[in-house]
């Protein structure tokens, strides 16, 4: 593992005192306005937040819609064609708006950039984007818009790096008292259908000591909630010269003093280990929720898909995980239809599903990534059937997910109250140490505190209740 030099930095620096002197002169009478979307994972709105954090340093400001930016950039996501899809559609939209504003400049970045498919067709098609960058570049976000600025009408930077990490960013952060941090870079695992790999490089872990840096100042500045972030957060560690284990970290997080949560995803079934099983039941702040992605339920579906776990593999694993935390809640990722699958697969799935009990599931179609070997697997079954399987799981984890809740009822649970609810605005709403949505009447005020809240109803994605106000 190897970060960025001091001299690299110093550079960056530079660069950025450049861009504020052009954005003054460019705009003398008043603060330009950039909107940032990031699509996609947590990883992904973890490095928006340090786009924003450079991009605020170099002297832009916020806005809510691109209608009233001066810069718009994409932060996009390459794990599914339809998030690919609104992309290139919200790209047309801005182009448009481009010829009314001649000044707009449009920015793309992310895993969707990292594809040289990708930026090939933007730079053939979409003559209106300016700025293009690839995952490994979001450091050199200065250097990219001093060119830009100085009057250069395309900027392309999508090599590929691996095996570097940026430290020190700045970061704008969109909640006070919830946070992300990223642990690890990218994925040593390939997947057979994800193109994670190839648009993020190898894994490579973060200093112990520099996590430890940055959750500290969170927890300074009133942080109530950590979540860490890897596409592998159990194999954090490996990679560094003084190895240090994720279940190690975890428990030296744990004992930092204050009242604050831990949570942190995702994780590979391979790599969940005893220890780390030990930690979660031992540790009091570290939640007592397990995302265990299982993507399919047959033996030859997992095998096909390079997950290096059998079915029978993960059922132990849960057993064991939930013998050492009674109350654990597990939720998982699934893929429907992958290639080859037939319906007697897609059966052991519902299976397994029915077996460990899920509080929720995040259920998809298989999505076709140029790149990855699955996508050179014959695939004979029509969308129409998988749409089919699709629905006929969701129905049977709706029904999973309702009887969990009724579980709840009754039960007094403390709830870090995270805003207004979606579903009836008159409602605060918050999440229970197992991940569970709460709702309930409350004042504003309350948000970003613990409240503890008796559970009187249950519903199938929710529950809700009324807050215990101590004597």
């Amino acid at each position: 593992m190897k970060e960025i030099t001091e001299e690299e930095k110093s550079k960056q620096r530079e660069y950025q005192e450049q861009c504020r002197i052009l954005l003054k002169t460019q705009f003398p009478d008043r603060q330009p306005m950039c909107y940032l979307h990031s699509y996609g994972c947590q990883g992904n709105v973890a490095d928006g937040e340090r786009m924003k954090g450079i991009l605020q340093e170099i002297g832009y400001s916020f806005c809510d819609t691109p209608e009233a930016a001066d810069f718009v950039l994409f932060n996009t996501c390459a794990v599914r064609e339809n998030a690919e899809d609104r992309v290139f559609g919200n790209l047309g939209i801005l182009i448009h708006q481009k010829k009314k504003n001649p000044r707009l400049l449009i920015g793309l970045c992310g895993c969707m950039t990292q594809q040289s498919q990708v930026a090939q067709r933007v730079r053939e098609h979409f003559p209106g984007v300016n700025l293009v960058f690839g995952t490994h570049a979001l450091h050199r976000i200065p250097e990219l818009m001093y060119h830009l600025l100085s009057g250069q009408k395309r900027v392309y930077q999508t090599e590929k790096y691996d095996g570097f990490i940026a430290e020190d960013l700045p970061v704008v952060r969109s909640s006070k008292f919830q946070a992300s941090v990223p642990i690890m870079y990218g994925c040593n695992n390939f997947c057979t259908y994800c193109i994670v790999p190839y648009v993020r490089g190898r894994e490579r872990s973060r200093r112990p000591e520099k996590i430890l840096e940055e959750i500290n100042d969170l927890l300074q500045n009133g942080c109530k909630e950590i979540l860490l972030l890897g596409q592998n957060v159990n194999s954090y560690g490996k990679d560094l010269e003084q190895s240090v284990s994720f279940a190690e970290l975890l428990r030296i997080i744990n004992d930092l003093p204050g009242d604050f949560r831990i949570r942190f995803m995702t994780s590979h079934p391979k790599d969940i280990t005893d220890e780390l099983l030990d930690v979660m039941a031992q540790c009091d702040k570290v939640c007592k929720h397990l995302h265990l992605p299982v993507q399919s339920g047959s033996d030859r579906i997992l095998k096909a898909m390079n997950r290096h776990y059998t079915a029978q593999d993960y059922i132990a694993l849960v057993d064991r995980a939930k013998r050492k935390m009674p109350q654990l809640s597990l939720t998982s990722d699934i893929i429907v239809g992958f290639p080859g699958e037939n319906y007697q697969d897609f059966q052991k799935t519902v299976e397994l599903i029915r077996y460990v009990q899920y509080t929720s599931l995040f259920t998809f179609i298989y999505s076709k990534r140029e790149g990855t070997k699955a996508a050179k697997i014959i695939d004979p079954v029509p969308l129409s059937q998988k749409t089919k399987w699709l629905q006929e799981l969701i129905g049977i984890q709706n029904d999973i997910s309702e009887a969990i809740h009724r579980r709840y009822l009754g039960t007094v649970q403390r709830i870090l109250v995270d805003g207004v609810s979606r579903v009836n605005p008159d409602l605060l709403t918050g999440r229970t140490d197992t991940h569970l949505v709460v709702d309930f009447p409350g004042n504003e005020q309350l948000i970003g505190k613990f409240v503890d809240v008796r559970i009187t109803k249950a519903y199938r994605l929710a529950l809700a209740g009324e807050r215990i106000i101590q004597e």
